[in-house]
């Protein structure tokens, strides 16, 4: 299938570039490369830069490619600066993916996988997480994403859009072969912040709260694979045939790691100390968020091919290891 990745030079976005290579697709990139990496997608691919709201851009890639489906990661997701810059996450998460989804619907493309998250949540009154948990996002970014996901229910019913969303946990780690990974700048995700800090690249980690009612104080995160990740969008192609189609699923492996286990399991694979500061909570950190993801393994097959978190970060070590700098860009 001919599938256009808008943000696919981005994080999640080039890892499932590879993984539809791998089963058998032809991935066309959309990139505006605020956040993504052109050295992250290879030569190879067919690579546009522009932004997703640029209606007329789009529309002739999606003609000119003869695009079958479109896969969509291109947001803003840095959760503080969403409260203090509200507009600009509007803007790019929901406006210009409307502008995306027009866009779409005006050339006869119908079939749409959204990266949504577990912020459209909220904090959760139990655990696991499943799918039908009320949403109640407590920040604009969660707000946006589920926004979007409202937005695509509606084009379902109204235009038959056939979609699939998926809410992610704490995507980690790297490719196998250590030739693409992690490099966001600011970097916020714990994993490469604490490599960072077993390297000597930042001082130290810092932990914000040590009293939470967990089993060792500190919060905990359900972390998974991008590949897993990945590996999940694609097994839900089949599923969009039907005109007006509407999925949505939890992808998270279900068992959750305190920021302790986290770092514990940093210097086990490294073999380096990770220097640590213990601090007071941060405003709105919940203390345990955790997915409940058997409905996308009993209805897509999907498998969780990295169960244990020293996998996970072997990998993400594999990549720093490779290149201390990232993609150099």
């Amino acid at each position: 299938m001919k599938v256009l990745v808008v943000g696919g030079a981005g994080y999640i976005g080039s890892h499932c570039v590879r993984q539809l290579q791998a089963a058998g697709h032809e991935p066309v990139v959309l990139d505006n490369l605020v956040f993504g990496h052109r050295a992250a997608v290879h030569p190879s691919i067919p690579f546009y830069d522009c932004d997703l709201g640029d209606s007329e851009a789009v529309a002739e890639i999606l003609r000119k490619e003869q695009i079958e489906l479109v896969m969509h990661f291109a947001a803003f997701a840095y959760v503080g600066e969403s409260v203090t810059e509200p507009r600009k996450y509007y803007e790019n998460n929901f406006v210009a993916t409307l502008r995306l989804l027009e866009t779409m619907l005006d050339n006869g493309v119908t079939k749409f996988v959204f990266s949504s998250t577990c912020a459209t949540y909220g904090e959760p009154a139990t655990l696991p997480m499943v799918e039908t948990l009320p949403q109640a996002p407590i920040n604009p970014y969660g707000q946006t994403k589920l926004d979007v996901e409202n937005c695509l229910k509606a084009f379902a019913h109204a235009y038959g859009l056939s979609f699939a969303a998926f809410r992610y946990f704490n995507a980690a780690g790297a490719a196998e072969d250590g030739s693409i990974g992690e490099d966001h700048n600011p970097e916020t995700h714990l994993i490469p912040l604490v490599i960072d800090a077993a390297t000597g690249r930042r001082e130290n980690i810092q932990i914000f709260g040590t009293d939470y009612p967990t089993p060792d104080g500190t919060c905990l995160r359900d972390y998974v694979h991008v590949d897993d990740l990945s590996r999940a969008h694609i097994a839900v192609f089949d599923k969009l045939k039907e005109p007006g189609a509407a999925y949505f699923y939890n992808l998270g492996t279900g068992t959750p790691n305190s920021v302790r286990e986290i770092i514990t399991a940093v210097e086990t694979v490294t073999g380096l100390k990770v220097p640590v500061v213990e601090s007071e909570r941060r405003a709105g950190d919940p203390p345990a968020l955790y997915a409940d993801s058997s409905k996308a393994q009993q209805e897509l097959g999907w498998e969780i091919q990295y169960t244990e978190i020293e996998d996970i970060i072997a990998t993400a070590w594999k990549w720093h290891q490779a290149n201390p700098e990232g993609f150099g860009v």
